[in-house]
């Protein structure tokens, strides 16, 4: 019989008898590959898992596209440095205190001040 004249049924068959398991893995809904320069997304794969020879092998088909990686890896802040040290300045807070109060207020150095000097 001739590979691509067989049903799925049989060709699951065959691969049972040569210790070969198949398994859809249904639940994966976006899988990322990190590269040097570029991250590799598929979006909505179909993942199958192949086991063979005590080896594990992914098939894996899906929506394909390449995003370009970020070069830092720290959050980028909605305020500069300039306001918080007037943050400081204006409130006699240390930097702990007045990087705290920015983030709450979303970089908004006028409320950052008004919040801290309300306490």
């Amino acid at each position: 019989m001739m590979p691509g004249r067989m049903n799925s049924r049989e060709v699951r068959r065959m691969m049972a008898q040569m210790g070969i398991k198949s398994t859809d893995m249904t639940d994966i809904k976006k899988i990322i590959m990190e590269g040097t320069q570029k991250n590799y997304v598929i979006e909505n794969p179909q993942v199958t898992l192949i086991e063979a020879q005590g080896e594990k092998y992914f098939q894996i088909a899906g929506a394909f596209k390449e995003t370009t990686k970020t070069t830092s890896t720290e959050p980028v802040l909605p305020f500069t440095e300039d306001d918080i040290k007037l943050v400081i300045e204006q409130t006699r807070v240390d930097r702990a205190k007045a990087i705290e109060a920015l983030k709450k207020t979303g970089g908004e150095v006028a409320q950052a001040i008004i919040d801290l000097s309300s306490k």
